[in-house]
């Protein structure tokens, strides 16, 4: 008997392509993509305000100019002689703990910590002085540019208040932002990777979805990036050559 591989995602048949039971030929034209990426995801398709959520989510994060080692990674991939795809995918495999990664570690923390009924604000306190006395590292929150505030969280958060998003993993989110300051003196920002992963939270996503979400939204970002390195990129990036490199090594020796 021929083994079986099972999904409950896409169906094809001669006739037609079905997505989550849905026919592709009427989910073109009538579907926007971010609807059409929650219906996907989820199994079933978003309300007007889910839809609203995911647009403001994959547009956040869609592009942080050519610092990020994604952008990097790719720009130098293509100026060794590759094509777009492979630029980006080289792209998406930069994606680690510490660049795209926060938002699935952001998503676990709190769904983790905040999944039982209470005082949010208690949890926050307890939980931010514990992190403060061990010097946890915290993924969704700090950031290189914003010291005061993350723009992007507050505009995701503020959206969330009003479609009605809002819940306790947002509520921890934010109370543990203002805890670990109060307890430490300095502000640790909540970032939009941990203002994304507060919401989705909220919205029923499971955590490992994080890194998911994080790749949707910046693919475009990265294709952008690709394009522009193969048309006006240069070819073969390298160090510039007033870049001073100190070699640690072995002093030379013989064989």
């Amino acid at each position: 008997m021929a083994k079986k591989w099972q999904t409950k995602i896409t169906l094809n048949t001669k006739e037609e392509t079905y997505i989550r039971g849905y026919p592709l030929t009427q989910m073109i034209g009538k579907l926007t993509f971010s609807e059409s990426i929650y219906l996907l995801l989820k199994g079933e398709l978003p309300t007007e305000n889910e839809r609203r959520m995911f647009d403001a989510i994959f547009t956040s994060v869609i592009d942080h100019g050519v610092a990020p080692p994604s952008v990097v990674a790719l720009r130098n991939v293509i100026s060794g002689g590759n094509q777009l795809h492979v630029g980006v995918a080289a792209g998406v495999l930069a994606f680690g703990e510490y660049h795209g990664g926060a938002l699935e570690d952001a998503m676990k923390f709190f769904q983790e910590y905040a999944k039982d009924e209470e005082d949010i604000y208690r949890l926050a306190e307890r939980i931010a002085k514990k992190a403060v006395e061990e010097k946890w590292r915290i993924s969704g929150y700090g950031h290189k540019y914003y010291k005061d505030f993350d723009p992007r969280s507050k505009k995701l958060l503020d959206l969330a208040k009003e479609l009605g998003f809002y819940g306790k993993y947002c509520e921890f989110a934010v109370a543990l932002e203002d805890a670990i300051e109060k307890i430490k003196g300095k502000k640790l920002v909540l970032n939009v990777d941990g203002a994304i992963a507060a919401i989705t939270s909220d919205m029923g996503f499971d955590y490992r979805l994080g890194k998911g979400f994080f790749i949707i939204g910046r693919i475009p970002g990265l294709v952008a990036h690709a394009f522009e390195e193969l048309t006006e990129g240069v070819i073969f990036r390298r160090l510039d050559e007033e870049t001073e490199i100190e070699y640690l090594g072995n002093p030379p020796r013989e064989l």
